[in-house]
Formats: structure tokens, C-alpha cells, sequence
């Protein structure tokens, strides 16, 4: 009954109903044949996935879009996982796609708050850096450390994105599960688009 409701309900003038549908929306579907309500509600359905498809793909082209103007790319690492973790290593890839895609520049930032002397395996991370970048393309990146400092990583990301003007910051959520950045704070101190990377 609420499906004959929703027939006999007005339609939005951005669909574009056949005469058959019309004619069925306007008969009581009590009315009407078993064979028509059934008909006439598949019709509905492939103009309503019509009319949705053309939505996603307009959705689509402006996200792609705004991609196109990024030049620099920062990538943040702050775990202590010498050979990075499972979302470091998945925003390495990211980052080194979009950039190798609209050809922009990549700025990776290592932060920790032990200085580096008390980070034993610190070169293996670098090295580890470096493979997955080169893996994705890049062989020459900018790497900055931003060790030992007594600042919250989100400030330090902040301050790195606003010092290079950036236009883009890929992170992974695993950094804000494991309370290495705090999420709350992206908003606030970050100067640029955040793209967080799920799990």
C-alpha cells in the first residue's frame, strides 16, 4: 500500500517518466492488473537508476576535478614501525599514485617525539620510505624529521603544510586509531585538504 502511495505521490521534475508510466501513476493500483503494477514498477525503478547513475557520474567528474590542481603532496609518517605499517605503507602508495597521476611534488614528514639517537631502527624507516616511494615511481621526494620536539604531531603536520603551502595531506586512519594524530585537531591546525585513507 505505501508503494502505491509513492506512485500516486507527485514526481520530481528532474525524472523523465514514459507515457506508459504516467498513465499507470495516474490509475488506482487497485485498478490495475497484477501484470501492470508489477510492470510499471520495474519501469520506475530503471528510470529512478537512470536518473541516479547520471547523479554519480557528475559526482565523479567533480572529484576528479579537484584533484587536478594538487602540485604538493605531504605525507606524514608517524609510527616507529621500522619497515612501516599497514596504513603508512597504504598512504606511501596513495600518495605516490596521485602524484605520479597530476604530476605534483612529494614532501614526506617523519615525526616522532624520541630524538633520533633513541630511535634504534630510524635508517631501516627511511630505507623502507624510500623502496615503497620508488615502488609507486618516485625516486626523489623531500623528507623532512621532526624528531624530538615536544609538539602534538596534527600541530607539526599543521606547520609543515602551512611553511611548504601544500595543497594536499594524505593520512592514514591506522594514525588516528593508534592516537598518534589526533582527529579532532586536522580541521584546526592543517591549512589544506586531508585525504584519510580507511583501513
Amino acid at each position: 500500500m505505501a508503494f502505491a502511495q509513492f506512485l500516486r505521490s507527485p514526481v520530481s521534475p528532474s525524472f523523465q517518466l514514459s507515457a506508459a508510466d504516467r498513465q499507470l501513476m495516474q490509475r488506482p493500483s487497485s485498478l490495475l492488473a497484477p501484470q501492470a503494477r508489477i510492470a510499471g514498477r520495474f519501469s520506475l525503478k530503471r528510470t529512478l537508476r537512470r536518473v541516479r547513475a547520471g547523479q554519480q557520474e557528475s559526482g565523479v567528474s567533480l572529484s576528479a576535478d579537484a584533484f587536478a590542481n594538487i602540485k604538493h603532496v605531504l605525507l606524514p609518517i608517524t609510527d616507529r614501525n621500522p619497515y612501516l605499517s599497514e596504513g603508512s605503507r597504504q598512504a606511501a602508495a596513495t600518495t605516490a599514485s596521485l602524484a605520479k597521476k597530476y604530476g605534483a611534488d612529494i614532501t614526506v614528514v617523519v615525526i616522532d617525539d624520541k630524538p633520533k639517537e633513541s630511535i634504534p631502527d630510524h635508517e631501516s624507516q627511511l630505507s623502507s620510505i624510500r623502496w615503497h616511494l620508488s615502488e609507486g615511481g618516485f625516486s626523489e621526494f623531500r623528507l623532512l624529521e621532526r624528531l624530538g620536539e615536544e609538539k602534538k604531531p596534527t600541530s607539526v603536520i599543521g606547520e609543515v603544510a602551512d611553511d611548504l603551502n601544500l595543497d594536499l595531506v594524505v593520512l592514514s586512519m591506522e594514525a588516528i586509531h593508534s592516537k598518534h594524530v589526533d582527529g579532532n585537531l586536522l580541521a584546526e591546525f592543517i591549512p589544506c585538504p586531508v585525504l584519510l585513507l580507511p583501513l
